[in-house]
């Protein structure tokens, strides 16, 4: 009876076996970077605007709290967005009638609030409240980066479930004294580690990982 097999077939099969999973490998791999890369998170891509607003001339310029414009981000899951009110409280008399302002005060003639475009929007099924965070020491630029230094602003982190999890499973790592939360320029000291267990223990801070957490 004639040999179904030939004498290589045995090394072929192996090869092909191997080379398949290899290439999954790979392809995961290769997913597994996409996924995380600046052209699916937009990490570093400027948001358009209506106006186009500078955070490093209205923070570092010109001395602005996060809190004037961004009102309920101690009490609220929402860190809120500045009526036109706000704007004009300032350019009503500053740049008063500058072009680019056009529609900061057609929106405050006609009571329609100007359509800022989200930097960062995480998706419907995640819960995250502002307060919460704020309450317990994690700092503005701990999530959006040095944001007082951004001509035009964009995101710093992909704000990715394996991101939250970092801080999550060990907050000392990231939180820093209540005073310091809109000190845009606070950096971890060298005794962080101590610090972050003392300030962890005092804020009574708890290691959340658990779904319902963040997904209600």
């Amino acid at each position: 009876m004639a040999q179904v097999f030939g004498p290589g077939a045995t090394s072929l099969a192996r090869f092909t076996l191997g080379g398949s999973l290899l290439g999954l490998g790979v392809l995961f791999v290769v997913l597994e970077l996409y996924v995380r890369s600046p052209y699916v998170t937009n990490v570093g891509q400027p948001v358009d605007q209506p106006v186009p607003f500078s955070h490093k001339h209205h923070v570092t310029d010109d001395g602005i709290d996060c809190r004037y414009c961004h009102t309920t981000v101690e009490n609220s899951a929402f860190a809120g967005m500045p009526a036109t009110q706000v704007c004009m409280n300032c350019h009503s008399e500053i740049w008063a009638q500058s072009p680019v302002l056009e529609p900061v005060r057609a929106s405050f003639a006609s009571g329609q609030p100007i359509e800022w475009n989200r930097v960062t929007r995480l998706p419907g099924f995640v819960y995250f409240d502002h307060s919460i965070h704020v309450q317990n020491g994690v700092g503005c630029s701990t999530c959006h980066g040095r944001v007082d230094q951004m001509p035009l602003t964009y995101k710093t982190e992909s704000m990715q479930m394996s991101f939250c999890l970092d801080c999550h499973q060990d907050p000392a790592k990231f939180v820093r004294p209540k005073d310091q939360v809109f000190n845009m320029a606070w950096q971890p000291p060298a005794n962080q580690d101590e610090l972050g267990r003392q300030l962890v223990a005092e804020y009574h801070i708890q290691s959340k990982i658990s779904c319902d957490t963040c997904h209600r």
